[in-house]
């Protein structure tokens, strides 16, 4: 998992990236290929 300060850039390399928030934190997470995570901050 990458950990970066924007993730606008990481959620337009794949068609299937979603942006989550979960417990405050910024997510981009994939279910087809898993290798494309990354956390905000």
């Amino acid at each position: 998992m990458k950990v970066r300060n924007s993730l606008k850039s990481l959620r337009g390399r794949h068609r299937d990236n979603r942006i989550v928030r979960r417990k405050g934190r910024v997510y981009v997470i994939n279910k087809t290929h898993r290798r494309f995570k990354a956390r905000q901050g």
